[in-house]
């Protein structure tokens, strides 16, 4: 990690000497570097049903859940669909889940025509 660090310094620190396309290059490749280094978000799949749970949970405080679909949208993140109906008005609902509940946005179904 730290001859990383090193070589990604030495790269910035030269970047300003080279010229045109080769700066471009450099900085191209450090941005590569860097993200590497980062790694990848480990992957939630395996969470899916704990998050259609935790999704039709919270919808619920808002009436009858119906879950639509549940897509798995990146590595860490799954988002559920659905409806809630509260005997007066029916809305959509969308959830994010990565290991727990992210995001929750809850909308009025508009009436057709």
């Amino acid at each position: 990690m730290k001859s990383t660090r090193l070589t990604l310094f030495l790269l910035a620190a030269a970047a300003p000497a080279l010229g045109g396309c080769v700066a471009g290059m450099a900085a191209s490749a450090i941005s590569m570097a860097a993200r590497s280094a980062q790694g990848q978000p480990a992957s939630n799949q395996h969470l899916r049903a704990d998050a259609e749970r935790a999704c039709g949970a919270l919808a619920a405080r808002h009436g009858t859940v119906q879950i639509i679909d549940v897509e798995q949208r990146t590595a860490s993140r799954i988002i559920v669909w659905g409806t809630v109906d509260d005997g007066r008005e029916r809305r959509s609902f969308q959830c994010s889940f990565g290991t727990r509940v992210t995001g929750f946005k809850l909308r009025a179904i508009k009436p057709r025509g």
